[in-house]
């Protein structure tokens, strides 16, 4: 890296390209990006993906929970040279960013997880692809071309679809398997519901069960059962506009698909197949059997529950509250970080523990590195520059990030992720 640092030089690349009339295409304040998304994109598609649970205290949460702690810069340090990398199984990743996984892309732009793909290999941060991509593992894996990936699962109702899942992950060259555990149902979300809209009734957001054999086949034996006691849609403009959306979004010609049952049958399926509420640690073991990757567990909060993942022998633990998505009044992911690493360390573990959940700019990844985290994932923020601007977009605000955190670490006396440690906070004033 040429002196200065990373920071430095995208910091100057937007002045120099300011001096000839071009500006950022996405604020470089990551905290203006929900505000600046809002006004392109649809109702529907804003509601999903900046609702939260209930009355939204949890994703409130998330954010005031970064406002607590300042930061302390330590003065006259040989900052020149400045390491913001950071191993994470087996692989040197250049930064502690990683993409959270974020389903239903589409709703933000045309070219949805291709455009993230894109966005990440060219930033150099690994990506998360979600069990609700919009697009098929596979074509994803092609876009990144080699730059790495993890993928996130939703434990389905039915192991066989699961196993094919991590199967094909595993297959198209994923790094770890990430499995979020905090959605047994969805959770109350007032947005949506006001709405009444969930992309999945509507074939959005399905693309990893369309394209996998096991759902297909489990989709070809409710075609083959008949429609049973299901009610045709009355053919108002309304139902006229599902039909249309499961069509398009299901493989195969459209033309075909609005005559063909598979569509209907297909969204009918995943309805049924999507979660798995019975799931207990008991379950983890099978996982092992299925998998040589890394398996993380995503949605601890609890220091037991920290402590009993380490006991199962799990490869990291991902602190997050999903945004404050699924429970309203849920603890701070960030005030449940520190409970959670002290769980690990203190059972002798040195397994990675992952977070996101509110980091908006680079100086909330420096706290939450501080207060333990080993990588932080970006979750809206991402999704809010693919509105925007697509790929360019999220390139954008994931270089953003990356320059802001690297140039916190010089201005405050740090030169590697090593040097941030609790002692570089101070808990902000009370009122």
């Amino acid at each position: 890296m040429p002196w200065g640092g990373f920071g430095r030089i995208a910091q100057s690349a937007i002045y120099r390209a300011g001096a000839f009339g071009r500006r950022p295409e996405v604020p470089t304040d990551g905290t203006r990006l929900e505000a600046a998304a809002r006004k392109v994109m649809s109702r529907r598609g804003f509601a999903y993906v900046a609702g939260a649970a209930g009355s939204e205290a949890g994703a409130d949460a998330n954010t005031a929970a970064f406002a607590r702690w300042r930061v302390v810069p330590r003065l006259l340090v040989d900052t020149t040279e400045r390491d913001t990398s950071v191993e994470l199984f087996g692989r040197r990743h250049d930064s502690p960013f990683l993409v959270a996984p974020i389903g239903v892309l589409s709703m933000a732009h045309d070219e949805a997880d291709l455009a993230v793909a894109r966005a990440a290999r060219e930033q150099g941060v690994t990506p998360i692809l979600s069990t609700q991509a919009s697009v098929p593992m596979e074509e994803v894996a092609r876009a990144l071309a080699g730059a790495g990936h993890w993928y996130q699962l939703y434990w389905s109702s039915d192991d066989d679809l699961v196993e094919s899942l991590v199967s094909r992950a595993e297959a198209c060259g994923s790094e770890a398997v990430v499995v979020t555990l905090d959605t047994a149902y969805l959770g109350w979300r007032p947005r949506d519901l006001d709405l009444g809209h969930l992309p999945f009734a509507r074939g959005e957001g399905i693309a990893q069960y369309t394209s996998d054999p096991v759902f297909r086949r489990l989709v070809a034996e409710r075609v083959a059962a008949g429609p049973g006691d299901a009610a045709s849609p009355r053919p108002t403009p309304a139902a006229v506009s599902t039909l249309l959306s499961m069509s398009r979004n299901h493989p195969g010609d459209l033309r075909h698909n609005l005559r063909a049952p598979e569509p209907r049958a297909a969204v009918e399926t995943f309805l049924d197949v999507f979660s798995r509420p019975s799931l207990t640690w008991a379950d983890l073991p099978r996982l092992r059997e299925m998998t040589r990757l890394p398996i993380v567990l995503k949605g601890i909060l609890h220091p037991d529950d920290a402590r009993r993942a380490v006991d199962a022998g799990v490869d990291g633990i991902y602190v997050s509250n999903h945004g404050g998505r699924q429970v309203d009044r849920s603890v701070a992911a960030l005030d449940a970080l520190p409970g959670v690493v002290d769980a690990v360390r203190g059972a002798g573990s040195q397994v990675p523990v992952l977070f996101d959940s509110g980091i908006r700019c680079g100086a909330d990844a420096f706290v939450a590195l501080c207060l333990g985290a080993t990588a932080v994932g970006i979750g809206r923020p991402h999704v809010y520059g693919l509105a925007l601007a697509g790929a360019e977009g999220v390139s954008e605000v994931l270089r953003n990030l990356r320059a802001e955190l690297d140039l916190q670490l010089a201005l405050t006396g740090c030169t590697s992720l090593a040097d941030l440690t609790p002692d570089r906070l101070v808990p902000a004033p009370t009122p």
